[in-house]
């Protein structure tokens, strides 16, 4: 018998396959502090929680018995994620679970944005009846621009396209096959921008993401656009959505969601006449709090009886003869990821991991989970992507993984090869440790350079012609860049060449533009390590 202890109110119905289980106890009870969860934990295998209780250190390393946390959410920024794996405790989630409730609640906040209904209702009640002042719009045949094919997305386009609209959308991972299977165009931001007559953002918020919609986009931006936001505050720039509002190029917003929760209560969005606002009511149904609970309680049955599960968002025990080999490169192998998407444009559809010399010879799934982490969560979020995620995300966008392995490493003891295709270019960076000087990135594509993997970095691809670097150099003085370190590499006189310049901090995304301007400079990117 297994016995499983809930620690906060989850739903009845979401944790009844473990009550009906006939080798499983299930106790209820919430509100425990941390030392009385200390006191009974060691009789429990499995923890149940949603928000309210933290796991500690303290909790797990009492719970002698305990093999799972399960978190009925998705957020598990309460659970100590590195004490649990360092016992060996499996830490589970719920991602899944609100899925169709926040497609669902877009598409009602698009619908109240379209017709009025908030501001129309207000004025009714209070005794004014008015049928003038709130002239709506029809969905069908507007075009609706999506932001974020994720799982939300996909759903909301679907919906959509019931309702006679046109689909344009917009994901890092969304290839044009894909997009033809769903039934919609593949566009840019900025097709998007310029194009649509709806638009509403589903993607995590990321230093990418954030302000991803700001005012050079609604600069652009098709006079009339309706904007839903249900995904996360930040993505859009409040200021700036007030200001194109004001100035007749928003028609109207409809928001779930705020850069700071709760907002001020001098907030432009809460008196604005065209804005509808919620109190992020996405994941707030019946059904999704029943759901994820769902979701863990199965997960937990699974790990329970030693059935294969999903969703685990700890690292899962390595054993000690390979973790020796394997930890050091770790972050390394994070790093390589990072850098190599940051780099590459496209949307992602291979990554091919090489491994050359001394790691030829262990299990390097390990790693590959970690380097495939650094890639997507440039896309994803560090939030939605970890190292045992991170190949069934994979999975679930369509980005095949693939890993080779070689004895020879050549000059070096091991090597570590991030090569990323996308529908766009193919981009490759390598990597590897020195003694007494760490991780170093030792080639980007086919040059060779020698970079210490931190920091902010500009990766400019070039033709070597003589004046490059001092053209460079002056322009990023004149913007007030320092330049800290400079590598450069080249194959062949004349030819095409790299130089990658570490700078004490972010490059502006106008010097960025104003270097691409630059005679014989092709692509100036910005990469943070």
């Amino acid at each position: 018998m297994f016995k499983v202890l809930v620690s906060d109110p989850i739903s009845d119905q979401g944790i009844q396959q473990l009550v009906d289980a006939p080798d499983i106890i299930v106790e209820k009870k919430p509100g425990l502090s941390e030392d009385e969860l200390v006191s009974i934990i060691g009789e429990y295998d499995a923890l149940l929680v949603r928000s309210q209780t933290t796991v500690t250190e303290k909790i797990l390393e009492a719970g002698k018995k305990l093999k799972v946390v399960g978190r009925a959410g998705v957020g598990v920024d309460n659970i100590n994620l590195e004490a649990a794996t360092k016992l060996g405790v499996i830490v589970i989630n719920a991602p899944d679970g609100n899925t169709i409730t926040t497609c669902e609640h877009t598409f009602a906040m698009m619908m109240a944005l379209a017709r009025h209904i908030p501001q129309a209702y207000k004025k009714t009640t209070e005794g004014t009846w008015d049928r003038k002042s709130f002239l709506g719009v029809e969905l069908r045949n507007k075009t609706l621009g999506v932001l974020g094919m994720g799982r939300i997305g996909s759903e909301v386009a679907k919906r959509a396209k019931a309702f006679g609209m046109n689909i344009m959308g917009y994901d890092p991972f969304l290839t044009e096959e894909r997009a033809q299977q769903q039934g919609i165009t593949l566009a840019t931001v900025d097709e998007i921008v310029r194009n649509a007559d709806f638009m509403t953002v589903h993607t995590p918020l990321t230093p990418e993401t954030k302000h991803m919609i700001s005012k050079a986009q609604f600069e652009v931006m098709k006079r009339g656009m309706r904007i839903i936001n249900c995904a996360r505050g930040g993505i859009i720039d409040e200021g700036a959505l007030v200001e194109a509002i004001d100035t007749g190029i928003v028609a109207g917003a409809a928001f779930d969601v705020f850069e700071a929760e709760p907002p001020a209560a001098d907030h432009p969005f809460l008196n604005h006449p065209k804005i509808i606002v919620t109190p992020h009511l996405g994941a707030s149904t019946i059904e999704a709090q029943e759901n994820v609970a769902i979701d863990v309680s199965e997960q937990v049955l699974h790990i329970l009886r030693d059935e294969p599960f999903m969703n685990a968002v700890n690292m899962p025990p390595i054993p000690a003869e390979v973790r020796k080999v394997l930890e050091p490169y770790f972050e390394l192998g994070e790093k390589l990821g990072t850098f190599i998407a940051q780099s590459t444009e496209g949307a992602v559809e291979d990554i091919t991991v090489s491994y050359s010399g001394e790691l030829s010879e262990v299990d390097t799934q390990p790693l590959t989970r970690y380097i495939v982490r650094g890639v997507l969560s440039h896309y994803l979020g560090k939030d939605t992507v970890n190292v045992v995620n991170s190949m069934h995300i994979a999975k679930q966008r369509s980005v095949n993984i693939v890993v080779n392995k070689s004895r020879a490493a050549h000059t070096f003891t091991n090597l570590v090869t991030v090569t990323l295709r996308t529908n766009k270019e193919t981009r490759s960076a390598a990597g590897t440790l020195l003694a007494g000087y760490g991780a170093r990135i030792v080639q980007i594509d086919n040059y060779n350079i020698d970079l210490t993997p931190v920091g902010h970095f500009i990766l400019i691809s070039h033709n070597d012609k003589p004046g490059i670097i001092g053209r460079v150099g002056t322009l990023l003085g004149s913007n007030d860049v320092n330049i800290a370190t400079m590598q450069v590499g080249r194959q062949d006189e004349g030819g095409s060449a790299i130089m990658v310049l570490r700078v004490d901090k972010g490059t502006p995304k106008e010097v960025l533009k104003q270097l691409t301007d630059l005679p014989e400079l092709l692509t100036a990117k910005e990469v943070i390590l």
